[in-house]
């Protein structure tokens, strides 16, 4: 039950100036591009059939739900980044209201929303690789090479070679890595734009009938599939120590993002059905390739929707891979998982080993783990974090009342109460077999916490109490500064 006041969080990372090494270069506009970019991915380009499968022509109603879900989270986030603009985002939320057992339950489920996710967006990266290469050179992959396990893939070369080019680039600095997510941001709204456009022109209304087919059984079921769209949104939190004005932004970009997202997926979703029936759609690699091939008559515009797809899953996986290691980077801190995760190059100021790390463990479930099985895993402990992240900006105004915020949730309790009973309907929608893996995960979580970090926690040491450190104590930890260079 230890816990860490905001200030004690902000002053340990140095959030309000430099955090541990990490530069300020990111603006409102770039926030934003990052928040798209580690959003608009496998979700939409690949998972849209799957949801359709499940909700028929209703799964415009399925994005709507999901939609409402992360509005209400999204709004427990905005005044939590804003309060403390650190590199923990969930995990350090929680540490800071409901303790540091729950704050590293909160941390180890990240690494499904963050880790694992990178692994779910990557295999889908190879289904839309083979339809461009197929349409600039008539060639394609081997299936076993290419494809993920259950689908005729044996291992998936192409989910591994995506994630090891992000970490490149992400080794080499924060303002390389921000540049590039803009730019690829920027192509791929342009591409599912094009696609709407196309899509339009050969809209029936028929194909929306029977509109829900499995009723509201195949809706819930649906949006619990459609919210893996949404999966990355969190992730502007992180960027807590490298925005120039974090207590501003964070909030704001979070707003725009998930208007904007919804916006988007309700249109490409309506003119996906609208132009091809549900059956049709249905369980269809690359979809949105096969329907703009449909309506076109040609390969051309299939080519350049699978262009923007490979282009959208690439920037997923570097601004989500980024997210991993900035959680990783503050559970070092606390002493919570092993030094090396914390230590920051002077020459690009990243973490370079822990990129690396990063890059290889989840480069093998990308490798040779079914699209299905991390989708379904990812979403329960996205969903899951989301939950505490709702329970502890109401803690965090009983705890920590006059903390200094930008933006509080409206209609407060009722919002982060709502947030909570949201995500509980579409954790229930994934199944018995992904509680049943969830509920493994947690207990090994469980045992990693009781076997090294309660024992290497630098809180430990301090003797804080269950209500931990307040503000204008002098109980505070001072963390311990490794020199540059290691």
């Amino acid at each position: 039950m230890r816990i860490k006041s905001p200030a004690q969080l902000i002053a340990e990372s140095g959030a309000d100036r430099e955090g541990h090494g990490l530069k300020r270069t990111m603006g409102l506009f770039q926030l934003v591009c990052f928040g798209v970019g580690a959003i608009v991915g496998t979700g939409i380009f690949v998972g849209l059939s799957d949801s359709v499968a499940e909700a028929g022509p209703a799964v415009v109603v399925s994005f709507v739900l999901a939609a409402i879900t992360c509005v209400f989270t999204a709004f427990s986030f905005a005044e939590l980044g804003s309060a403390i603009p650190v590199s923990g985002s969930s995990y350090s939320f929680a540490y800071a209201t409901l303790g540091e057992r729950v704050a590293f339950l909160t941390g180890w489920c990240l690494l499904l929303e963050y880790g694992v996710s990178v692994s779910a967006v990557a295999v889908g990266w190879g289904q839309y690789l083979n339809e461009l290469l197929g349409g600039l050179t008539g060639h394609r992959l081997p299936a076993a090479l290419a494809a993920p396990p259950g689908e005729g893939g044996v291992v998936n070369l192409p989910a591994v070679a995506v994630i090891l080019l992000a970490a490149t680039l992400l080794v080499r600095g924060i303002r390389e890595s921000a540049r590039a997510t803009a730019a690829m941001a920027v192509v791929k709204l342009a591409v599912l734009g094009l696609f709407c456009a196309v899509a339009f022109t050969a809209y029936e209304s028929g194909n929306l009938t029977p509109f829900a087919p499995h009723e509201l059984a195949g809706i819930t079921s649906g949006a619990s599939l459609a919210f893996f769209s949404y999966i990355g949104f969190d992730a502007i939190t992180t960027a807590g120590e490298e925005v120039k004005n974090p207590r501003r932004d964070i909030p704001l970009a979070i707003m725009i993002c998930i208007g904007l997202v919804t916006l988007l997926y309700c249109t490409v979703a309506l003119g996906a059905i609208g132009a091809m029936s549900a059956d049709d759609v249905a369980d269809k690699p690359a979809a949105l390739s096969l329907i703009v091939d449909k309506v076109t008559g040609s390969g051309i515009g299939g080519g350049i929707i699978a262009f923007g797809a490979v282009v959208a899953i690439a920037s997923v996986v570097l601004a989500v891979m980024y997210g991993q290691t900035r959680i990783l980077m503050s559970m070092s801190r606390d002493g919570l998982v092993p030094r090396v995760f914390q230590r920051v190059s002077p020459r690009t100021a990243t973490p370079v080993a822990n990129t690396w790390i990063v890059a290889a463990v989840f480069a093998v479930p990308a490798a040779v783990v079914p699209l299905d099985v991390v989708m379904n895993l990812t979403t329960i402990g996205t969903l899951a974090v989301m939950a505490v992240v709702n329970v502890a900006v109401i803690a965090l105004r009983r705890r920590h009342p006059g903390t200094e915020t930008s933006f509080r949730v409206p209609l407060y309790p009722l919002s982060p109460a709502l947030g909570v009973l949201f995500c509980l309907c579409l954790m229930w929608g994934t199944g018995w077999t992904t509680w049943l893996q969830f509920a493994v995960f947690l207990a090994a979580g469980t045992l990693v916490y009781a076997l090294y970090g309660r024992r290497n926690s630098r809180l430990a040491g301090t003797g804080a109490t269950s209500s931990g450190p307040q503000e204008g104590t002098r109980t505070e930890v001072t963390p311990e500064r490794e020199p540059q260079g290691v």
